[in-house]
Order: C-alpha cells, then structure tokens, then sequence
C-alpha cells in the first residue's frame, strides 16, 4: 500500500512538472511549413536555446503569404516574453511599405540575428539554362509566360527578381509557394526551371546556380557570376533572426538576446548550419535593430522605384 501511494504520488509530481515544463515553454513561430529552410534552421536552434534559457522551447509553424501569417500571430501575441518568430527579415521591411499591410515594422522588436545568405537564381541542371542571357532570351520569347517560382510575394527573392525584371525589361509568371520543399517537388516534376532563393539549396538539391544577387562572387560559389557582373547592380541577402512583439518587456528581451548568443556559437548549431551551407552572422539586439532599419529604409525605396504597391 505504501509503495503504490508513493507511486501515484510520484506521477502526480512528475505530471505537475510536465505541466509547469509546458506552461513555462517558449514559444517560437515560424511562418513556413515544416521541411523548410526557416523550419530546419529553428529546429537546430532549438535544442540549444532550450538549454540556454532553462526552459523547453516550442516551434510552431504557421505558414502562409511568405511568412506573413506568422509574422501576424507574432504582432497580436502577449508582450511577455513567452513568444518569439524566427523568420527571414524580408517580408518583414516589405510588407510594411505595401497597400493593406497587416502589421507594421513597430509591431516588432528585432533580438538578434543568426544569419545571412547569399540570394542564388537556380535551375536543374539539364534545363537548358546555363547563363543569365540564357534566362533573358527565354523570358523575351514569350512576354509573360516563362515562370519561376518563390516562397511567397513580398519576400527578399521575389523582390530580386522583380527588380531583374525592371532592369532588364523582361517580364515572368511568379509562381508562389508556401516553402523552399514545395518548389524543389515542383522542380523535381519539372513543372518550371527557375526559383530564386538562399544558395544552400544548390548543392542539397543538385542544382545549377545561374547568378547570385550580389556584389562580389561568393566563396560558395566561386564560378557563379553576379548580378553585377552581368550589368546590374543588384545586391540582396536573406538574413534570419528572431523578433519579439513590441512591448516586450527589457529584461526578457535581454534574456532571449542572450540565450541566442549562446546557442549560435554551440557546436551542434554550428555543424548544423554547416551541413545545410547555411553562413551564420550573429549580430547583437542593437546591431540587428540597426540593420534591420536600414534595410526597411532601403526596401521602402524598392516599393517606390519599381511601383511594388501593385505586386
């Protein structure tokens, strides 16, 4: 009799532990499916952010609209702490600028940043396209028709190859997608040739990069020209971290921006991140806020110059 009430007893405590363990969790939004770039990044991060802040962290995805319906769960969540979104800061300097935004760049408090990207137009490798005149000469046969895929409007590849499109008088179908694995079935059923997003997928995937949307070749890719190279000036990175709702409170803030420092330069992140091809560029709570401005100064003069209201 004493051994079964001290056994009940036990499960009763190690079920209010397991509740509090729940209660206590963090939660962190990610506006992609599973099996995603943004997704399979989290969940590295995950365990050691966990260990970091003592506490069980939990990623919940929430995709849709590029990232926007999570960025959007994020604005209407409680400022206390208890949720955080990591997401591609694209959409997030975007959105803002554009007609029926559903949030605003105040809505958000940039933590810390945990990487950057180089931006890689891509295709398999017996598309046929081998070079941006390749792409050029396609998209001026057919005005309109030639598509290539992305994750969603409004994020930092599809307002690169807009952009493209503006420089180079040419115009494509953009066809969205919910994450980066939804592009790769398409490509693999070769349903369309072309998809603009972070470089790590090049080699994952097996794929042809065709041109990196930057200034100077990129390490990964030392044969791949840029976009510079071939006559337009045109430099974008997809960088990720995470984001608070406003109103968080300082101390909590502190308390995420330091479990992040921790758990970017933890090993198991470290290789992780190695093995997607992914470059980690922690940046602090101050210098990712300044970046982060800059940039939604930057992408507001995008919206302005290439007419982005409309898109």
């Amino acid at each position: 009799m004493r051994y079964a009430a001290f056994v009940a007893a036990l499960a009763c405590f190690l079920a209010g532990a397991t509740s509090a363990m729940a209660q206590n969790a963090l939660t962190m939004i990610v506006g992609y499916p599973p099996g995603g770039a943004s997704d399979l990044m989290a969940r590295i991060l995950q365990p050691e952010m966990a260990k970091a802040l003592g506490r069980q962290v939990v990623i919940k995805n929430s995709p849709g609209a590029n990232g926007t319906v999570g960025a959007l769960e994020l604005a209407r969540s409680r400022p206390d702490g208890e949720t955080i979104l990591f997401a591609p800061g694209g959409s997030l300097v975007l959105t803002p600028h554009t007609r029926g935004a559903p949030f605003q760049q105040t809505d958000f408090i940039p933590v810390c940043q945990i990487s950057a990207a180089h931006v890689v137009m891509m295709t398999q490798q017996d598309s046929g396209l081998r070079t941006l005149q390749d792409l050029i000469t396609r998209a001026r046969e057919k005005p309109g028709a030639f598509a290539y895929a992305s994750t969603g409007p409004g994020g930092t590849p599809h307002i690169s190859m807009i952009s493209l499109e503006r420089l180079a008088r040419i115009e494509m179908n953009h066809i969205p997608f919910r994450g980066s694995g939804e592009v790769m079935q398409a490509m693999a059923g070769k349903q369309l040739f072309l998809f603009t997003d972070q470089g790590n997928l090049v080699r994952q995937y097996n794929l042809h990069p065709i041109a990196i949307f930057s200034a100077e070749r990129a390490r990964e890719f030392p044969d791949t020209p840029t976009m510079r190279e071939m006559g337009f000036d045109l430099n974008f990175t997809i960088w990720s971290g995470l984001y608070a709702p406003a109103g968080t409170p300082d101390a909590a803030l502190r308390q995420i921006e330091e479990a992040c420092a921790k758990a970017v330069a933890a090993p198991a992140v470290v290789e992780g991140f190695k093995r997607m091809d992914m470059p980690i560029l922690p940046r602090n709570r101050a210098d990712f806020t300044a970046y982060h401005n800059s940039e939604y100064e930057r992408f507001g003069r995008l919206v302005k110059e290439y007419d982005l209201r409309v898109n």
